[in-house]
């Protein structure tokens, strides 16, 4: 296995540990004001720097250079940002504009051109970016990297107002496979979208965050269940997993009726979290006429381990692919000369609903992706009559589903096949399945791995065990959806759909290489194999 470049970092001045990509890595302790400011400082504002690094703009100079830096305090600004599967695709928006790509609108007719870098985005929940290469001609194929913005998570129902034994309750439904357990006495606050209307009657999509704590699910204290830890933890999600808001005051209180009086006694959501909102939008409680919110973790996202050598962080499956997928587009072809011999077309697609089966207007069920792609090569055709533009495109095509993988458990090492034990800090993973679960092939695989190995970068292999169930990714949706040959891959963690999660600092920057060198690279190697 190749050896990697361990890069040099430290620590920003922020409340929590976050690192800058070039400078020499700190040994001081954390200082005890950490733990005073902890949710006290708020989260760092974004510039709109070309390259949105953590550091000074006249370090950023060329392509080459941004190769050599570590992008993992960048991945740390983009974690923080994105608390719902809206805000990662409203920030990956922000970034790939402020890098020169060209908003389009499914709406719209398109004009494309060689060269040009393009993006639009859906239900503000999936992207799809592209940059065509300046040598592209008719038929020429895709490379494209595929990733999620959701994460299991608890959202609110459409009538969350609920009172409990004096206290105001916040009904939730669970979204996807979480390890609910791990949401019990945290502090937890909401986040997504919401509808307001504007004073000329029109309605207007905006984002929300609540940043305080403002919610929290009690355990019972084990006086009142004695056997919870011979037994296990086995909450009721229906009757258990409901968030206080705050204590019920009396109906004779003059705030109550302040803040009551705008919505009616029957309100889907509590007076006093609709004041909330409206606070954080700055608009009335009757101006808001829809809310879609999601309940989030309000821990940032840091740096952690005895040689900061870990992430701590919730959505990390599957921002950080996502995160290393966008940086690996954006820097892959972001100077001028980037794309003057790229004969293919490079793209990233981010769904939304992986983790509920993907079968939704915004999931990889749908066919976004392979739209875009026609629409794409219908623009590029011009004067071209021949036959099968399109299909032959697909057939020249490759796809990199990229989501997280299981790295081996310490204390559960039994979970893992004896000889397929991903470790952190060691690569990407790449995953295999017999029966399909990922869409894997040995020919796939092969070419992936190479693109790595070219650039010194190692891989990991994945497989489940016979006796244990495998879970799936958008990988076969989209290879079975046209055709389009795929390779499974992921970035190994540790507590995986757990409200905080945890993966390697380096792993991050080895997949931004590979997936940046997949871009650079894999025309180049694909030219070298003949299967059919």
């Amino acid at each position: 296995m190749a050896a990697i470049t361990r890069l040099p970092l430290h620590h920003h001045r922020h409340a929590f540990p976050i690192i800058g990509p070039s400078l020499p890595l700190s040994k001081r302790p954390i200082p005890p004001s950490f733990f005073r400011n902890f949710y006290a400082t708020p989260l760092r504002k974004f510039s709109l720097t070309p390259l949105f690094c953590s550091v000074p703009d006249q370090s950023l100079q060329s392509s080459s250079e941004a190769g050599s830096r570590s992008i993992v305090g960048d991945l740390l600004d983009y974690l923080n940002e994105s608390w719902t599967q809206f805000h990662a695709t409203a920030e990956a928006k922000r970034q790939l504009i402020a890098a020169g790509f060209q908003l389009l609108n499914e709406n719209e007719e398109w004009d494309l051109r060689p060269g040009g870098r393009y993006l639009f985005t859906r239900n503000m929940s999936s992207l799809v970016a592209f940059a065509i290469g300046e040598k592209y001609s008719v038929g020429n194929g895709f490379h494209v990297i595929a990733a999620h913005t959701d994460s299991p998570c608890l959202k609110l129902k459409p009538k969350s107002a609920a009172s409990k034994s004096g206290f105001l309750m916040v009904n939730v439904q669970t979204y996807g496979s979480g390890l609910w357990h791990t949401w019990f006495d945290r502090d937890l606050s909401v986040a997504g979208r919401v509808i307001v209307k504007a004073s000329d009657g029109s309605f207007l999509h905006k984002l929300v965050k609540v940043k305080r704590p403002l919610l929290r699910v009690p355990t019972l204290a084990i006086h009142l269940d004695r056997t919870v830890n011979k037994d296990g933890f086995k909450p009721n999600l229906e009757t258990h997993l409901i968030p206080l808001l705050a204590i019920k005051l009396e109906e004779s209180s003059s705030e109550v009726k302040e803040k009551s009086a705008p919505l009616s006694s029957r309100a889907a959501h509590h007076p006093l979290l609709m004041q909330v909102l409206s606070d954080e939008l700055r608009c009335g409680i009757d101006d808001i006429m829809s809310i879609e919110l999601n309940v989030c973790d309000t821990q940032p996202s840091c740096l952690g381990g005895g040689n900061d050598e870990f992430i701590f962080s919730g959505r990390l499956d599957n921002l950080a692919s996502s995160y290393c997928a966008l940086r690996a587009l954006i820097d892959s072809c972001q100077s001028t000369g980037d794309l003057s011999s790229e004969h293919a077309i490079r793209m990233v697609a981010l769904f939304d609903n992986e983790e509920v089966g993907s079968d939704s207007v915004q999931g990889a069920g749908a066919p976004t992706m392979f739209q875009a792609m026609r629409r794409i090569v219908s623009c590029l055709v011009h004067e071209y009559v021949g036959e099968g533009a399109f299909e032959r495109a697909i057939r020249q095509s490759f796809l990199v589903s990229a989501d997280m993988a299981h790295g081996v458990h310490p204390n559960f090492m039994d979970k893992h096949e004896e000889h397929h034990r991903p470790e952190l800090q060691k690569g990407l993973v790449i995953k295999h399945n017999a029966n399909q679960r990922y869409a894997t092939s040995g020919i796939t695989a092969f070419l992936f791995k190479e693109v790595g190995r070219i650039h010194n970068l190692p891989t990991q292999e994945f497989v489940v065990r016979n006796d244990m169930g495998c879970g799936s990714t958008i990988g076969p949706i989209l290879a079975s959806g046209v055709g389009i040959r795929t390779v499974d891959c992921g970035i190994a963690q540790l507590s995986m759909h757990s409200v905080r999660e945890i993966c390697g600092k380096e792993d991050i920057d080895i997949a931004y290489k590979h997936f940046k060198a997949f871009y650079q690279t894999f025309s180049s190697v694909d030219r070298k194999l003949n299967v059919d």
